[in-house]
């Protein structure tokens, strides 16, 4: 199980780590309102590696059959190597690239305010929060704890697919339920 996790763990953590450093490379002709599209797009292709993980587990390890429950712990497995790739790296370019990030995301997100008609109060609001979060994000153990959440929600979708779709009980047990249900 180990090699399993490891390798597609690992490959979904380069191809998400990768589209982060494309993100970085090609940040102006990105822009942030589609650097999200890209971040999340890059996680849900990347998170197919759980699905191929839980597979190869079920295929080769646990010959042809696997639980729903070893299935999510097989995946979680996977996804949890990926999201610290991508936790790993976002440290390295925000702390060592890109540390005037969230200074550059506020005039960003203030000035789409102000363009979408918000008002001042609301963009005071939005201004504090964000000074809050930048202030936040300068602990590095925040800062990591944040960045680790931005997968969880792709993550937790493709393993419950991927456990979902590819758990089976061994054929054994299908029959003998199989009979049973049609004796009630």
């Amino acid at each position: 199980m180990r090699k399993i996790v490891l390798t597609f763990g690992f490959i979904a953590g380069a191809i998400v780590s990768s589209f982060m450093v494309l993100a970085l490379v090609f940040k102006d002709a990105i822009g942030f309102d589609r650097g999200e599209i890209v971040g999340y797009t890059s996680m849900v292709v990347a998170f197919l590696f759980v699905y191929f993980g839980v597979r190869a587990y079920r295929d080769n390890v646990a010959g042809g059959t696997v639980k729903f429950g070893r299935a999510v712990a097989v995946g979680s497995l996977i996804a949890v190597l990926a999201s610290l790739c991508y936790v790993a790296t976002w440290e390295v370019i925000y702390y060592k690239f890109a540390p005037d990030y969230l200074e550059k995301y506020r005039e960003h997100a203030i000035s789409k305010a102000r363009t979408d008609g918000a008002s001042e109060a609301a963009i005071a609001e939005q201004t504090a929060k964000l000074d809050r979060l930048a202030e936040l994000y300068k602990n590095p153990v925040l800062n990591a704890a944040f960045t680790f959440l931005e997968p969880l929600p792709v993550a937790v979708v493709a393993v419950l697919v991927s456990a979902g779709v590819l758990s089976r009980r061994k054929k054994s047990d299908q029959g003998v339920r199989a009979l049973e249900s049609q004796r009630a």
